[in-house]
């Protein structure tokens, strides 16, 4: 008897434990715009990424962190000069803190968020056909959005605000990064 509900205690903690702590595997799809006003034109690119997730479920709320990898292509152009296009790939990392807006019980829950993210390009490739512009590797970014989780799949749209200044020559060059991703929650 002591055994079983030993065990019982055992199946009831992982079970709260579960949903307190949830992480899993995610792959994104992302459009990158360049924000800038010292260029003549600028054209958006995509990308994609992997990464892993953990969130803490807290009532209503929660905490997720993310890291993995991704990988973006973007372009400017000065009239005289030439078009630099952009592939960028390297680190990535997510703090989010958000809210559930509308529990759906065991199947899942429709959510809002907002957080920092942060991307080390460790691999810059630049294509200009008269000069190379250098480019910050390191890029900070503000997001907000909205996410559905349904089962074990959870499925999120943010956009990235990009707070830093990537071009070190006086120009002013920011991303907006539309996102789109789609993950499973192992626990």
């Amino acid at each position: 008897m002591k055994k079983f509900i030993l065990a019982l205690l055992l199946g009831i903690s992982v079970n709260g434990f579960a949903q307190l702590i949830q992480f899993g595997p995610q792959v994104s799809y992302n459009i990158t715009s360049p924000i800038t006003d010292d260029f003549n034109s600028k054209s958006s690119g995509t990308g994609m990424g992997v990464a892993g997730f953990a969130r803490v479920n807290l009532l209503l709320f929660y905490g997720q962190g993310e890291f993995g990898y991704a990988k973006s292509k973007f372009s400017v152009s000065q009239t005289g000069i030439g078009e630099t296009e952009y592939e960028v790939s390297g680190t990535d990392a997510t703090l989010i803190v958000g809210f559930k807006v509308v529990p759906l019980g065991k199947l899942g829950n429709i959510r809002i968020f907002a957080g920092y993210n942060w991307k080390n390009y460790s691999d810059i490739n630049a294509n200009n056909s008269l000069n190379y512009i250098a480019l910050e590797r390191n890029n900070s970014s503000i997001l907000g959005g909205i996410g559905v989780d349904l089962w074990k799949l959870t499925i999120d749209y943010r956009y990235l605000a990009g707070i830093t200044d990537l071009d070190p020559s006086g120009r002013d060059v920011k991303t907006g990064i539309s996102n789109i991703s789609l993950g499973f929650k192992f626990l």
